[in-house]
């Protein structure tokens, strides 16, 4: 038996600026962009190299949806984007804009550093140490 998750559900102010602050700023790809109706598109971004977990965004349709923007995870740390090169991502990262609440550690799991996303939504950014390289590969 296999099963996996496919995507993840972001709510998002807008579709558009969701998708360039995840395709621009964060290097992630555009896997589709298909309109339902006039208010509702099925938006999907994964970062490079994603081979299964997908961000769904998806547009707040009525004010409690509105509420949860950029407090995904009641402002724990909600998301968990792993990199094969934590200094020249994170590099990049800061050159683009990015605003990191917390500034790249090590620990014993690996590097490590926490960034909001364009809602404030937070992010732990992390290379795996050698031991847990497999959770990258």
């Amino acid at each position: 038996m296999k099963q996996y998750i496919a995507n993840v559900a972001l709510v998002v102010k807008d579709y558009d600026e969701a998708i360039q602050f995840y395709t621009q700023k964060l290097n992630f790809k555009l896997l589709e962009d298909t309109k339902l109706s006039e208010s509702k598109r099925w938006v999907v971004v994964a970062p490079p190299g994603a081979k299964e977990c997908c961000l769904l965004l998806a547009k707040a349709a009525n004010p409690t949806q509105e509420t949860a923007i950029g407090n995904q995870a009641g402002g724990r740390v909600g998301f968990f984007l792993f990199t094969d090169d934590f200094h020249r991502d994170y590099k990049n990262m800061q050159e683009k804009g990015i605003h990191f609440v917390r500034e790249a550690i090590e620990e014993p799991h690996g590097w490590v550093a926490v960034f909001e996303d364009l809602y404030g939504n937070l992010w732990d950014f992390i290379q795996p140490s050698a031991q847990n390289k497999s959770l990258i590969e």
